[in-house]
């Protein structure tokens, strides 16, 4: 920043560093979010921004512990912690720097830790539990670039995808479950239908019979006594 054209700034989300001051003595003040003082031509001030910083994590073909490669890509919400003990670190680092390469070393630090971390899992402790693999990234990550004065703020794997189909051949014998399971249930069906059907034509059937019996008992007596009449008649007309 050129102090030679102003003596007072005024920058929010900023944190201003002055060194020097009048009467050649060394002096260092901070200013958090608000304005400052500085000499012109004596002073120097830095900045370092601590607005949030939107990162994009990428590995490609990084070996699991198992050797199938994976490439994994996620999103990080980091940025400068607003502590004055703490802020001495971020200034070591980045003090005066533009923000992609701040954002570029915080990158590479997240994304060492990501591709160590890859390399301890198995594809389906990564695929199957991403909230677990986000978090265990950040939980390891985290002390690192909290020495440089950051704070991850949030860690999300974004996607997980592989070039030998080994993630799409994880699914297949589930898929293979489900659909052998749903023609067993048709089948089932089928059947527990097929037996109702055949147990409702016995039934139709023994009443049919039932029904058939009893009309031909009911012929059967009605012929015996027709023919005990007619042995009567014919008695009677013989007298």
């Amino acid at each position: 920043m050129d102090t030679s054209s102003s003596t007072d700034l005024f920058i929010m989300a900023t944190w201003l560093f002055f060194v020097g001051g009048c009467l050649g003595g060394r002096h260092v003040h901070t200013v958090i979010g608000g304005w400052g003082w500085g000499w012109c031509c004596l002073s120097n001030v830095q900045t370092i921004s601590l607005e949030v910083m939107t990162l994009n994590p990428t590995c490609k073909h990084v070996e699991t512990i198992e050797g199938v490669p994976l490439t994994v890509t996620g999103v990080a919400q980091v940025k400068v912690l607003a502590d004055e003990n703490i802020l001495s670190l971020a200034c070591e680092q980045f003090l005066d720097l533009d923000a992609s390469r701040i954002e570029n070393t915080i990158l590479q630090t997240l994304e060492g830790h990501l591709r160590a971390i890859l390399g301890t899992l198995t594809v389906e402790a990564i695929y199957k539990d991403r909230d677990q693999f986000a978090s265990l990234v950040r939980e390891v990550a985290a002390p690192d670039v909290g020495r440089m004065g950051i704070e991850i703020l949030s860690f999300t794997i974004k996607d997980v995808f592989d070039d030998v189909d080994y993630l799409n051949s994880l699914g297949r014998p589930q898929v293979a479950k489900v659909k052998r399971d749903a023609n067993i249930g048709v089948a089932e069906a089928e059947r527990d239908a097929g037996i109702v059907e055949a147990e409702c034509e016995k039934e139709r059937m023994e009443v049919r019979c039932q029904a058939d019996a009893a009309i031909a008992n009911y012929q059967r007596g009605y012929a015996l006594q027709k023919a005990a009449f007619d042995v009567e008649v014919n008695q009677a007309r013989a007298e």
